[in-house]
């Protein structure tokens, strides 16, 4: 789960890491109200979304008339922000931050993610911030600096001083640095997270460490223990299928191409996916029903299935080893029958009452193909994705 920027500095504060002054405002009243609160030489007005590359696309904007931060404000809020990293949809604004500008001599980058290669949390910085990462990665990779940290030891002082003289600070800003990867150490391992970047973490003029922007992931898995952030889960920033997918426990990603896929099991799916394009076509989603699978679960799935309008077809592929395919089967007749599916439906069904699944399916009148093996039902779909399009 993504947070906001105002949400991930809030917790910034609470963890003593240094941050311009700033709140967050849904309306040009709220805007202008803190805009007058805070003193300094002017603003800076962000809209909040869940992508990166908002100042490249005019999402982040500095002012020092409240005039002009007036027409900023209506400028951003209720429209869709469009960046490198949203989709070409974009992503609503509903909300913006208002910060006081902080003039920096410099800008670095730092963060921290989790190395699923080694098992460790690995520190990212780097003297080149202010931009993507990822282009920093490829074009200057010298100007990247990475500790790994063993988590039975936790982030040490030697981790902290090393990366201090990879960034050229002197002893008081190494000093400030160690404060805030401790922090931010702390913050990674007490709230579940995934991700933390600081881009730009400045130096201001006054030599001091800020963190300037904030952006952080936390483990969806782990939300259950984090019931106060689970609250500031913004489903606007979410795909709407996606989120209702949440509500019934479905695994699913919403993905280009007009084949829905509808699968137990993630390894299967990502099986599923791949001969389907093997065979020419292009998976319309990636969706995990789990091996759970119950008749409520199916017919939830294929509702999501059907309201996205690129679908020209629907691949069933289930696999019955805890769940049984005559349950499946009569999940699907269900689900056909309840939700109207105008496109075709090809079904492959292994396992457990596997004959009385497809049997099921053979009576049930409705236009149901079906499958003996992965390869057959990939070719049968792709056919009939082509032949409705």
């Amino acid at each position: 789960m993504k947070l906001h920027e105002y949400q991930s500095k809030q917790l910034f504060r609470e963890y003593g890491i240094p941050v311009p002054l700033g709140k967050p405002a849904r309306s040009i009243r709220e805007a202008l109200h803190y805009a007058k609160e805070v003193e300094g030489q002017g603003w800076v007005v962000k809209a909040q979304v869940h992508a990166g590359g908002r100042g490249k696309a005019g999402g982040i904007k500095v002012t020092r008339s409240l005039e002009e931060l007036e027409d900023i404000v209506r400028g951003m809020l209720g429209t869709r922000l469009i960046t490198n990293q949203s989709g070409a949809s974009g992503q609503p604004v509903s909300c913006v931050l208002v910060e006081a500008i902080t003039p920096s001599v410099c800008e670095l980058y730092l963060g921290l993610v989790i190395d699923g290669a080694c098992r460790r949390i690995a520190v990212i910085a780097s003297t080149a911030g202010g931009v993507d990462i990822e282009e920093v990665a490829a074009r200057q990779p010298d100007k990247i600096y990475t500790v790994t940290v063993d988590p039975t030891l936790g982030l040490k002082g030697f981790h902290c001083r090393r990366v201090g003289f990879s960034l050229g600070l002197d002893e008081k800003q190494r000093k400030q640095l160690s404060q805030i990867m401790d922090a931010l150490y702390r913050l990674f391992i007490d709230k579940d997270l995934t991700q933390i970047e600081i881009n730009p973490l400045i130096v201001t003029e006054g030599g001091d460490l800020e963190a300037l922007d904030a952006k952080i992931k936390i483990d969806d898995n782990a939300l259950f223990r984090q019931p106060d952030l689970a609250q500031w889960r913004d489903p606007t920033q979410e795909d709407p299928k996606e989120s209702a997918a949440k509500r019934f426990d479905l695994n699913y990603v919403a993905l280009d191409g007009d084949i829905a896929c509808m699968v137990n099991g993630a390894g299967l799916a990502m099986a599923t996916m791949d001969i389907i394009k093997l065979h020419g076509g292009e998976p319309a989603n990636f969706l995990d029903v789990g091996g759970n699978t119950t008749t409520e679960k199916v017919s939830e799935a294929f509702k999501l299935i059907v309201s996205d309008r690129q679908v020209r077809a629907i691949l069933v592929n289930i696999f019955g080893g805890i769940v049984r395919c005559d349950l499946v089967a009569e999940g699907i007749i269900k689900a056909v029958q309840q939700v109207g599916v105008g496109v075709p439906v090809v079904v492959r069904l292994e396992g457990t009452s596997v004959e009385l699944g497809r049997e099921f399916l053979t009576q049930s009148g409705l236009p149901i193909i079906t499958a003996h093996d992965l390869a057959e039902a990939a070719q049968k779909v792709v056919d009939a994705a082509r032949a409705s399009r």
